[in-house]
């Protein structure tokens, strides 16, 4: 949908010089092609006009969902074939944009799944300045007992990854010792002090500028109910500049953070998703986040690459 909505922006301004990779759509229509010896690399994707594109002719890569599972067609469907048909076309499409895109990326793999570890982000957030709930990560209950004794009662817990398909909760934690020590042992989890307050700020930063809103909400994750006073918020430039370092030390073009405001007024970083949803902001608030996040990549054609020569292979 996000990139749907872009390409209608896209449309309205008159400008056509795009095209839709579906990384989901690499078994079905997109026939990939790549050559690679003695005179370099060459790489091409079919589009699902029928035209057929070559990976070096791109200049801005906005790579929004790069794992996503591939919609399967005809007599493939034992989980052997799944699985194959998964990772080989996951690993083709990563194979010829890694080897034969040189401009843009709007953020590149490796940034991604850097920034999509929580435990990274939470450490490059605090070293630039934001505060950062207690946090702990463990398979062991009697440390969760612990942790939970020392903020009285006050403990979260949510997913380190997580999974494909349900969305996970975030939710207080109930008493450690009234449960199975191998329910904890069994993998690692998040545990963070609760921040409280009812201020969440749902901030979007498109390379130099940011866009927020405030969900004001009694809950512990807001997401579930959107019923609830959703405004916009004007980005303090201090705010914006915090956030903006976070995300270069990451390597990231753009990031959607969730902060929480404490009762004190004081900022609090939770989390950045890499390519976060922001699309139902503009629908409840009235934001033109399309517009906004257009013109940020339509800005990205001329703003130099801030990454050494050498950071893709297939730079020339």
């Amino acid at each position: 949908m996000h990139a749907l909505a872009i390409l209608r922006e896209f449309t309205r301004r008159n400008y056509f010089n795009y095209k839709i990779i579906a990384v989901d759509k690499v078994s079905a229509v997109h026939n990939i092609s790549a050559r690679l010896g003695r005179g370099g690399s060459s790489a091409t994707v079919a589009i699902e006009d029928g035209s057929t594109i070559s990976i070096a002719d791109f200049r801005v890569l906005w790579l929004r969902r790069p794992r996503a599972n591939q919609i399967v067609l005809g007599e493939y469907s034992d989980p052997a074939s799944i699985e194959l048909i998964n990772n080989e076309c996951r690993g083709g499409i990563f194979g010829i944009l890694n080897t034969n895109f040189t401009g843009r990326w709007i953020s590149t793999l490796e940034a991604t799944q850097r920034a999509s570890d929580k435990v990274a982000q939470l450490q490059v957030a605090s070293l630039c300045g934001f505060r950062i709930p207690e946090t702990l990560i463990t398979q062991t209950r009697s440390e969760v007992s612990e942790f939970y004794n020392r903020f009285s009662s006050k403990v979260i817990v949510k997913p380190l990854v997580g999974i494909q398909g349900p969305m996970l909760m975030t939710r207080f934690l109930d008493n450690p010792n009234l449960l199975n020590a191998d329910a904890f042992r069994v993998c690692p989890s998040i545990y963070q002090e609760y921040i409280s307050g009812t201020r969440h700020v749902r901030l979007n930063c498109f390379g130099d500028l940011s866009f927020a809103a405030s969900i004001d909400s009694e809950d512990l994750d807001w997401r579930p109910n959107l019923n609830i006073p959703i405004r916009p918020w004007p980005v303090p430039d201090d705010v914006h500049q915090r956030v903006r370092r976070v995300l270069d030390d990451l390597g990231l073009e753009m990031g959607v953070v969730d902060l929480k405001e404490t009762r004190d007024g004081e900022l609090v970083w939770l989390e950045v998703n890499p390519q976060g949803q922001f699309l139902f902001l503009e629908a409840l608030t009235g934001m033109p986040l399309a517009s906004y996040f257009a013109d940020f990549l339509l800005s990205s054609l001329c703003r130099p690459d801030p990454r050494p020569s050498d950071a893709n292979p297939g730079t020339k």
